[in-house]
């Protein structure tokens, strides 16, 4: 098939590599025009300048940015990839943005004669990397059916949710969820540490018990050595945070223990943690025992 994709960063970046590796013609665009040329060198696709034109002729449009106005700016307008669409194409939104941004834009590609469906993924960047994210679809099932062979590619999990919106509101849930595990895993290995315990041998026990969760297997050894340096950004983890938030207050949802999360990575952002991955909670409660 031709694709496009757009938007190349650490998660991007790799799933449209998958694409090419499959053997599909891809047109790549990134607002920083070098990264997409890495992609090129990498991947022997193509690049394109705006999103439209890598939009143009393409069967599919894959888009994965930052958040609801990045998401607007690079489909709609004169040089958005939804300008340069053909009706019965199907744009695929992987995006973590709101539900109410996956609702304009299925009206928009609608009146156009264009497919849509929301579709954010879960895995971070190793699973991005390694091809075996877990994508939360929001659409039609005739849109869905076309859609999921493709974005296979780099999925080890593609259910659909619902109708247009359910994928965004399943991700939300997602990182409620995540939140308040990492949270719990940050205090138990701070609460060992100050108990003078050897924590490589309480992890390695209680993982076996009903402690045990991905978070545990993949975060603890980060929280240990104090090493914040990969994953998932916490300034991106706080605009997650912050769409769910803003969800909850519509839908009458009490979210406690995510409000607090969120404040603690606020916490995070003050001691120079925005770019460290979501293990950093651990950083902000070893701050606090200095003091």
């Amino acid at each position: 098939m031709k694709l496009a994709f757009i938007g190349l960063g650490v998660m991007g970046f790799p799933m449209a590599g998958f694409l090419a590796k499959a053997g599909h013609e891809v047109t790549v665009y990134n607002r920083t025009q070098s990264t997409a040329q890495r992609w090129v060198d990498t991947y022997s696709g193509k690049m394109a300048t705006t999103p439209a034109l890598a939009a143009t002729g393409a069967d599919m449009v894959f888009t994965c940015v930052g958040n609801d106005d990045d998401l607007r700016s690079v489909v709609l307008g004169e040089h958005g990839a939804l300008s340069a669409m053909n009706p019965a194409t199907i744009l695929c939104d992987h995006t973590t943005a709101s539900a109410d941004v996956a609702r304009e834009l299925e009206k928009l590609c609608e009146a156009q004669g264009v497919g849509f469906v929301d579709a954010p993924v879960s895995g971070g960047q190793a699973g991005a990397e390694n091809g075996i994210l877990t994508i939360m679809v929001g659409g039609k099932q005739q849109t869905f059916d076309l859609v999921k062979p493709v974005i296979s590619n780099y999925a080890r999990c593609a259910e659909l949710i619902g109708d247009i919106g359910s994928g965004q509101l399943a991700k939300m849930v997602n990182q409620i969820c995540i939140a308040g595990l990492v949270q719990g895993l940050s205090e138990g290995i701070h609460f060992a540490k100050n108990a003078n315990l050897d924590v490589q041998k309480v992890i390695d026990v209680i993982s076996k018990g009903a402690a045990q969760s991905w978070q545990m297997e993949n975060r603890y050894q980060a929280m240990i050595d104090n090493q914040y340096e990969f994953g998932f950004a916490v300034d991106w983890m706080r605009k997650d945070l912050g769409i769910a938030l803003n969800e909850a207050r519509n839908n009458d949802s009490s979210l406690p223990v995510t409000a607090l999360v969120d404040q603690f990575y606020g916490e995070v952002q003050g001691i120079g943690g925005a770019r460290w991955d979501t293990s950093s909670l651990h950083a902000r409660l070893e701050n606090h025992k200095k003091k």
